[in-house]
């Protein structure tokens, strides 16, 4: 499918410039840069692509018990000062 997209100057410039500079077309370059917007864009919330994986891992805690108590001591340090 063709589309018709207008450039300023400087575009064009930066376009032709990371075309050489990457070895490849500027139409290839101009398509993966707007896959790659595109999936940003519409990239799946976190929470969505973490579900699976929430509540695999067993764990006793470690060091992340007493992150609160360290973040706590963090806190009313830079209160203090």
């Amino acid at each position: 499918m063709s589309k018709s997209v207008r450039f300023s100057h400087e575009q064009e410039a930066l376009l032709e410039q990371a075309a050489r500079a990457l070895g490849v077309s500027q139409s290839k370059l101009i398509r993966d840069a707007i896959d790659e917007k595109c999936r940003g864009v519409l990239r799946p919330p976190l929470a969505q692509s973490l579900a699976p994986f929430i509540g695999r891992i067993k764990s006793a805690g470690g060091r992340a018990r007493k992150s609160g108590v360290a973040f706590k001591t963090v806190l009313r340090q830079r209160k203090d000062k």
